[in-house]
């Protein structure tokens, strides 16, 4: 339970705090982001792949976003809390959901800010007993002009315990002394340097270098597919293009400490595999809304599979909306992320 008495946790909804200051939208930083996340499409590194595609310069990938946790981008008196005291004990809390809701692509060349709003709280009873407090964070970041680019939304969890397995709720942990994790024993953590890795990773599969068009689009299709064989240096190389520096995801000493068999890899970065994907698909500038809800945890040795089905499709006469389930599963065909997409298709 929070140490706060939860009506006090409601009189803080509604409140804003501006969390994010001067939020650079680098070349450099574009192309290290999208290498992480495995997105080698030229237009994140090549500004006239990216006009020949349609977009004003070199676009970022979907959820590039997340590098506004590098610390001079923070406002002073911001920390991981966004400057709301909720009393929620960090030891006990999960990242349950993402979403984001774009206006434009965040383009090379954009400095952005942020104000977070606390836009909801509830509690809930647990799988196995203990109260579950949920808190809901609004972001929406603006370029110099004042201008809307995207809103993005975020779920924390502060568990009343460990979290059931049939729990429709999150269990990707992201903070430092979280312990809320299935439990997976050390014998299932398979040392990547023994392993027989059959593909790099991550690797993207696509028909084509260019995204669907509304011609090619029919309910049930599948998008593209990527699958990341799972090292830890993926985990490493991810923390330092998203800021993501938890040493519980590269620290094996400190996450062994902590009671887990090994070190995990970060829940966006999952989440960025399946923007890769598709972002790819549809293309940058089509994705209207984005979201995933985290499933399970993902381990050095795991061998991880993002696609998507289209689920219905709505004739705008001049344009095609998409909608599409999303999925990343591991080799044992278990869900460790789901999602939807919406997208607008010429």
């Amino acid at each position: 339970m929070p140490t706060k008495p939860f009506d006090k946790i409601e009189a803080q909804v509604g409140d804003t705090h501006r969390t994010v200051d001067g939020l650079a939208v680098e070349a450099g930083k574009v192309e290290e982001f999208a290498r992480a996340v495995g997105d080698e499409n030229p237009i994140h590194r090549n500004e006239p792949a990216a006009v020949e595609r349609g977009y004003e310069t070199v676009p970022a990938p979907l959820t590039f976003t997340r590098t506004k946790y590098f610390p001079r981008y923070r406002p002073d008196g911001i920390d991981e809390r966004l400057g709301f005291d909720l009393g929620l004990r960090f030891k006990h809390i999960v990242h349950g959901e993402q979403e984001y809701e774009f206006d434009r692509p965040v383009y090379v060349g954009d400095v952005l800010s942020g104000e977070t709003t606390l836009i909801d709280v509830y509690q809930r009873e647990g799988g196995r007993g203990g109260t579950m407090t949920f808190a809901v964070y609004e972001t929406t970041y603006r370029d110099r002009g004042g201008d809307d680019v995207l809103t993005e939304r975020m779920t924390r969890i502060e568990t009343g315990g460990t979290i059931d397995a049939d729990d429709e709720d999150a269990i990707e942990n992201t903070e430092d002394d979280g312990d809320s994790h299935k439990g997976r024993s050390s014998t299932a953590v398979t040392d990547e340097a023994t392993r027989d890795r059959s593909i790099d990773s991550p690797q993207l599969t696509h028909d084509s270098d260019l995204p669907a068009t509304s011609a090619d689009l029919k309910v049930g299709d599948h998008g593209p597919k990527l699958v990341a064989d799972l090292e830890r240096e993926d985990f490493v190389r991810y923390a330092g293009a998203s800021g993501d520096f938890n040493p519980i995801h590269y620290d094996e000493p400190y996450a062994r400490a902590r009671g887990y068999p090994s070190v995990f890899g970060q829940g966006m970065l999952t989440a960025s595999y399946v923007a890769t994907v598709v972002s790819n698909w549809f293309g940058v500038g089509a994705i209207e809304s984005f979201g995933v809800r985290f499933r399970d945890q993902v381990w050095p040795g795991d061998t991880v599979t993002a696609t998507g089905e289209i689920t219905a499709l709505e004739d705008c006469g001049a344009s095609v909306t998409a909608d599409a389930d999303l999925a990343v599963s591991n080799q044992d065909d278990e869900a460790v992320l789901t999602g939807t997409v919406t997208a607008t298709i010429t």
